[in-house]
């Protein structure tokens, strides 16, 4: 169960176990089968041909955004190949197993470290940053989202707020906030989203 490695009070009461969770989701993660899909490539291309900033804000964990080419992303629910210092909150590239017996090589400080993501109960992650570029796009795309998660359900209805965002919806399905979006296309992430870029890509010739 997702409570019992995935919140802090089961860290505090079962390190190991929760360390073990996420040493296992690491190891996955680092598996040469894994590898970004057409929506990671499509964002990334997107991101290297638009005239204007393009941020990607994503709630996944992973690096599959970093490996397609992605450069401006925010990862608001932390990222999984990076360990935290409990101590004195310093980040860290980390790839190896992460054991109870850890310790920060910023403060000294022994068994300190952590997965560096966000737990449910935690402060997502870099939601200044989030807030700031709402309210200044002018295109809001969903990718791939339920629409149920707060506060990333939100997003879209923040960036119509300023009255400037055009938003789009690319999902699987229609998400419990499809009709708040001025445009829907339902399918597949890899097929919906590359498919989208070309068009919007095509629509501005100098990209």
């Amino acid at each position: 169960r997702l409570e019992e490695v995935a919140t802090p009070e089961a860290f505090a009461r079962e390190p190991k176990t929760v360390q073990r969770f996420y040493d296992m989701r690491r190891r996955q993660l680092l598996d040469a089968a894994i590898r970004p899909n057409a929506a990671h490539l499509a964002l990334a291309e997107l991101e290297r041909r638009w005239p204007g900033e393009v941020l990607v804000v994503t709630q996944n964990i992973d690096d599959l955004h970093e490996r397609a080419g992605s450069r401006q992303l925010i990862h608001m629910h932390g990222e999984l190949l990076k360990a935290r210092c409990t101590a004195c909150a310093a980040v860290r590239a980390w790839r190896e197993d992460l054991g109870v017996d850890h310790g920060c090589l910023s403060c000294g400080g022994a068994s300190t470290l952590r997965p560096h993501v966000v737990w449910f109960g935690e402060m997502p992650l870099g939601l200044d940053a989030i807030h700031q570029a709402l309210a200044a796009c002018d295109l809001f795309l969903s990718v791939g989202t339920s629409g149920q998660v707060y506060p990333a359900a939100g997003f879209v209805e923040e960036a119509r707020r300023h009255g400037r965002a055009h938003s789009v919806e690319l999902n699987l399905e229609p998400s419990a906030i499809s009709a708040v979006f001025d445009e829907c296309r339902h399918g597949p992430a890899s097929e919906v989203l590359p498919r989208y870029v070309e068009e919007l890509l095509a629509r501005h010739p100098g990209a």
